[in-house]
């Protein structure tokens, strides 16, 4: 077995909770680029200009790529032959993030409480923790701070199996374009199908975390991405909405198996500011 101090845990999640706030995956502004040079609105390309140079500013200046630090996702695939010593798992994370946020500037966003006081925890936790059993001596820890712009114009669907394909791909379309400009786009769209009510919901949160651009290796599922960037892009919201031919730079698409009975859809939308970190111990 191989032995893991929860310290060492509080500063890999510290440190990846600054990064993803402050730096966004290259291949993401790769994409901005591209989508710069394609855009056919005036006002939209300069909005992806716009976007283009606060990556730049908050990358030079090391300081949050938005105000809205989000809730903090993480995501951790734990190795079975690990063991962590010196606290448990989730408060060592917990306490990476709260560092995070003190050290980094981040602004404090999660409230106890949700229907009633809504008081501030003044820290930014507790965060949302998603942890994998795996094979192996390894631990994978990936932070993704997810602002509620875009969260809240998620939707999650319990389709009927004769609704198929296209009663699908019609939910879908829906929530992006019911989502209009309060979702900042361009967005990358995560899809979850399949499993049940909150496996694909997981799904589609964490088809967001797939490199930009990288096709899904099953070719049906990525004919799926392919056909879904190119309608979403139809709807005409363009860039921070403002009208346009991109309203959305990536789509990504996790399938599980579901129930006879069921067709669990899930659209976990992701604004441009699609932030990330990982690491490995």
């Amino acid at each position: 077995m191989r032995r893991v101090q929860a310290s060492e845990i509080t500063q890999v999640v510290k440190e990846l909770t600054i990064k993803a706030n402050y730096e966004i995956p290259p291949e993401t502004v790769a994409l901005f680029k591209e989508a710069a040079q394609r855009e056919e609105s005036p006002v939209g390309r300069e909005v992806l200009q716009q976007i283009l140079l606060n990556v730049e500013i908050a990358q030079k200046e090391q300081m949050p790529y938005c105000q809205d630090t989000g809730v903090t996702v993480v995501f951790i695939e734990m190795g079975q032959e690990v063991i962590i010593e010196g606290g448990s798992l989730v408060d060592a994370v917990n306490e990476g993030v709260r560092q995070a946020t003190n050290e980094g500037f981040l602004r404090a966003s999660m409230v106890w409480d949700p229907l009633f006081e809504r008081k501030n925890t003044g820290d930014n936790t507790p965060a949302v923790i998603h942890t994998e059993i795996v094979p192996g001596d390894r631990v994978k820890i990936t932070v993704a701070p997810k602002g509620a712009g875009s969260e809240n114009t998620s939707r999650l669907a319990m389709l009927k199996p004769a609704d198929g394909w296209e009663g699908a791909k019609r939910f879908i379309l829906e929530t992006v374009k019911n989502a209009g400009p309060n979702a900042c786009p361009p967005l990358t769209v995560g899809v979850g199908i399949g499993g049940n009510f909150e496996l694909c919901a997981y799904l589609a949160k964490k088809a967001l975390l797939r490199p930009h651009g990288e096709r899904h290796s099953d070719p049906l599922i990525a004919k799926v991405e392919e056909e879904l960037i190119e309608d979403i892009n139809k709807l005409g919201l363009g860039p921070m909405g403002f009208g346009g031919t991109v309203t959305a730079v990536d789509v990504k698409v996790e399938m599980y198996p579901c129930h006879i009975a069921s067709l669990p859809v899930a659209v976990n939308i992701q604004c441009h500011a699609s932030r990330h970190a990982e690491r490995i111990i």
